[in-house]
């Protein structure tokens, strides 16, 4: 069982980092395309590289998570069911909301659907599960709060002087030069992705050879699963995930080229500081869309749908909820057939 458990875990991993890469590509690649920086064919190629040179750039954040984890079980099979039910719950949940066009967080929905399926753990065998206050404090609530606030105000204020900057410069050449800048913050917010969503995946995966004494949680990421998860990423984001692209591009704002650029290049900041300084998950989704909103409401005439986005929002408030309430469910259905 231990071993059917440890291919299903690593399978699972694999399904996910594809979808976690086909979904997020539309962070890369949505207002490039939409301002015509960057062509759809040319967007999803670029964004495939940086998103795997993004994983494989270091191992800092997913030795990170790994060493942060505190996980105890009376069993390694335990342990396998726990994280193959937090996979198989996320993953579920990001396909519904793909299904809707719905711009989430992955990150969000794996982190929310592991406590949950803790708490069912624990439910099952008494005991405190002193990993789930953590994972709610650090992979949810904190990262939810901040990362909207921060990167709506971040670009908020900057497009301000972005756009002073700008104030003498004809629309053509104004529009060449966010184009231009905007190509490169395309392929900063992949870079961004890569570091925060791949080696989120490659933590996860290195969690369950640990579980089976394959290594040891103080040793450094394996390289094959590091290549692995890079290139699952890398090929999820060639397939654009154009329902989410269209979302974030054509119904939450109005945007020119120097404001996509501008949002996104705050998206890609924060990202690269959560994963390489403060180590701490925080949302490509929410970064990008929260960055995108800011910009655009920081012109003169009202540019945001409101509506559309307090329905993105909704979804954000809900996800976690969810997540966590199937994995305790699943965990509880699945028990019996592991035990």
């Amino acid at each position: 069982m231990e071993t059917f458990l440890l291919v299903a875990v690593t399978l699972a991993t694999c399904a996910f980092a594809l979808l976690n890469g086909f979904r997020d590509a539309a962070n890369s690649v949505a207002t490039s395309v939409r301002t015509r920086a960057l062509g759809p064919r040319v967007a999803v190629v670029t964004a495939a590289v940086f998103t795997f040179g993004g994983t494989m750039m270091s191992t800092r954040f997913s030795e990170a998570l790994v060493d942060a984890a505190d996980f105890h079980y009376t069993s390694t099979v335990d342990g396998l069911a726990v994280l193959l039910v937090a996979v198989l719950t996320g993953g579920a949940w990001l396909l519904w909301c793909y299904a809707r066009g719905i711009p989430t967080s992955s990150g969000h929905a794996l982190f929310a659907a592991l406590a949950g399926a803790l708490l069912g753990h624990a439910f099952l065998n008494p005991g405190e599960p002193r990993s789930v206050p953590l994972i709610l404090l650090f992979g949810l609530a904190v990262p939810i709060l901040v990362t909207p606030l921060v990167a709506f105000a971040l670009s908020y204020a900057i497009t301000i002087p972005a756009m002073w900057i700008m104030r003498h410069t004809s629309s053509n050449d104004a529009a060449r030069t966010g184009r231009a800048a905007q190509a490169i913050a395309s392929c900063a917010v992949a870079l961004g992705n890569g570091l925060q969503d791949g080696q989120r995946n490659a933590a996860f995966l290195t969690l369950a050879f640990v579980m089976v004494g394959s290594t040891t949680a103080d040793a450094d990421v394996p390289l094959w699963i590091q290549l692995l998860c890079a290139a699952c990423m890398g090929l999820g984001a060639l397939g654009g995930g154009w329902r989410i692209a269209h979302t974030i591009s054509n119904r939450l704002v109005r945007f020119d080229p120097v404001r996509g650029a501008s949002a996104q290049l705050v998206a890609a900041s924060l990202l690269y500081v959560g994963a390489q300084v403060l180590h701490l998950p925080l949302s490509t989704t929410q970064a990008v869309t929260s960055a995108i909103v800011g910009s655009g409401a920081s012109q003169r005439f009202e540019t945001v749908l409101w509506a559309n986005m307090g329905r993105v929002m909704r979804f954000w408030a809900l996800g976690p909820v969810v997540c966590c309430g199937v994995g305790i469910v699943l965990m509880l259905a699945v028990h019996p057939l592991v035990a």
